[in-house]
């Protein structure tokens, strides 16, 4: 794989849906500070806990190797950390923060916004999340969909809070700078985004990604 060497951003970038040991080479290449598989079988993204050592096997221990739940029993969480690959969590049903904190792990709880009075509300019940990720709100889809949010009422949840929060929802090289722009998360999450097909990162939309990033 050929090396590459992009300006170095200070905005925490987690590329997500990881299904293939390359794609997560090469998005670590290109600065990726965390990488997370889905563990959630309805999504198309889905990794079985049997191949998340597959996925991260040639990824360095500074990239956070995240595993993404939504409403898992606590046997699944607890298998996925058997694995003894993830070392960061993160959520994206109705957990409460008691079941996000008790596998003594950070973790990040996502929150699908509505407006920021609601989801400021919601992420002060978590005081134990290393972050909240805001996601955009489509009922009865816990996320991933693509769609773009409000990145105005994100701005106001960022504003609001005293912990990172990371952005999600409908980002890509097109817009990714823009939001930071307009909302100053700490850090953005992308799946679809820098997609090719659902779980196949696209090597030249991970590029114009990490460098809409590294402009702001």
């Amino acid at each position: 794989m050929a090396s590459v060497v992009l300006p170095l951003s200070e905005v925490w970038t987690k590329i997500c849906g990881i299904t293939r040991s390359e794609d997560a080479q090469i998005a670590e290449e290109f600065g990726a500070c965390a990488l997370g598989v889905v563990c959630y079988e309805p999504s198309p993204r889905y990794v079985p806990t049997d191949r998340i050592g597959a996925v991260f096997a040639h990824v360095s221990n500074q990239t956070k190797r995240v595993a993404l739940f939504v409403n898992p029993s606590v046997g699944l969480v607890n298998h996925v950390l058997g694995s003894g690959v993830i070392d960061y969590l993160q959520f994206h049903g109705e957990e409460d923060e008691a079941f996000c904190a008790s596998f003594r792990v950070p973790y990040m709880k996502a929150l699908r916004v509505k407006d920021a009075a609601a989801a400021l509300e919601s992420a002060r019940a978590y005081g134990s999340a290393d972050r909240i990720l805001l996601d955009t709100y489509v009922a009865n889809v816990p996320g991933g969909t693509g769609k773009t949010m409000d990145w105005t009422q994100a701005a106001r949840v960022v504003a609001g809070l005293d912990k990172p929060v990371v952005l999600a929802g409908g980002l890509d090289g097109n817009n990714v700078g823009e939001a930071i722009r307009i909302a100053s998360p700490a850090g953005v999450d992308v799946s679809s985004g820098v997609e090719d097909l659902p779980g196949i990162k696209s090597v030249s939309k991970l590029k114009f990604f990490f460098n809409g990033v590294n402009r702001v």
